[in-house]
């Protein structure tokens, strides 16, 4: 078999497969560390939120004794639920011991016209809550800066959830993490299935094969045309183009 692919051919599809099997290698690893994740949320200890607090555990369960600041809200925006625009409402809730920290209590629906915020009804009775504690997190990329909170004006209405602003804007401090309420507490709103990342590791493994699959039909298609180029170039079949004579009878 006569196998000669060209070097632009070879540098071309060898780059592609490189790029090809580099992603699908990254997809493998990402499905790695979220199945780890997804085994930690499900796995996770329950403890007394002061507990859980002092030994950083995230992701725990717990379960806090307080109550919520009735009339202060952040609600956090672009939250899609059942294809319908809203934010998750969080709470500043205050401990036994004196400290704060927020409970994200779940999706309130947000006007189509967005000039009027939901309301959030709340009371500040003493009560006992339940939920995941979860890095207080800002989200990833931006499109703008920060929205500008005030301490007088609540509900606020927030794109991207910056604790050292909400903290300026209470007045108060915050412990750096968030209370993911469960879904059965009933001082909270809808969606609170949650999740400990968008994406679950099944996904990230069909991605895997996809840029692996096209790693090897890139190599398979690399041998194929270098097959191609190598028969047409081999001994006894290079066509010999026809004499001048011959093309003339031919055009008569």
């Amino acid at each position: 078999m006569q196998f000669k692919p060209s070097l632009a051919l070879t540098l071309i599809l060898i780059t592609l497969a490189g790029v090809f099997l580099r992603l699908g290698l990254w997809q493998l690893d990402r499905k790695d560390e979220k199945t780890e994740l997804f085994e930690r949320f499900e796995n996770a200890p329950s403890m007394d939120i002061a507990q859980a607090l002092a030994q950083q555990t995230e992701l725990a369960r717990v379960e806090a004794l307080g109550h919520y600041d009735a009339l202060r809200h952040v609600l956090l925006d672009n939250r899609i639920w059942n294809g319908r625009p809203g934010v998750h409402a969080l709470t500043p809730f205050r401990l036994r011991d004196g400290s704060w920290v927020l409970v994200n209590r779940g999706w309130l629906p947000l006007p189509p016209d967005r000039l009027a915020l939901p309301d959030v009804p709340t009371d500040a009775a003493d009560r006992t809550i339940r939920g995941r504690l979860v890095a207080a997190s800002s989200g990833g990329a931006r499109l703008g800066e920060a929205d500008v909170l005030v301490s007088d004006d609540w509900p606020q209405l927030v794109t991207y959830l910056e604790l050292a602003d909400v903290e300026t804007a209470l007045g108060e401090p915050l412990q750096p993490w968030v209370v993911q309420l469960d879904a059965g507490d009933p001082s909270g709103f809808a969606d609170r299935q949650w999740s400990p990342a968008v994406m679950e590791p099944k996904v990230h493994g069909a991605y895997a094969v996809q840029w692996l699959a096209l790693c090897a039909t890139t190599l398979i298609i690399w041998i194929i045309l270098g097959w191609r180029r190598g028969q047409q170039l081999a001994p006894g079949k290079t066509r010999t183009p026809p004499s001048p004579s011959k093309t003339r009878d031919q055009s008569e």
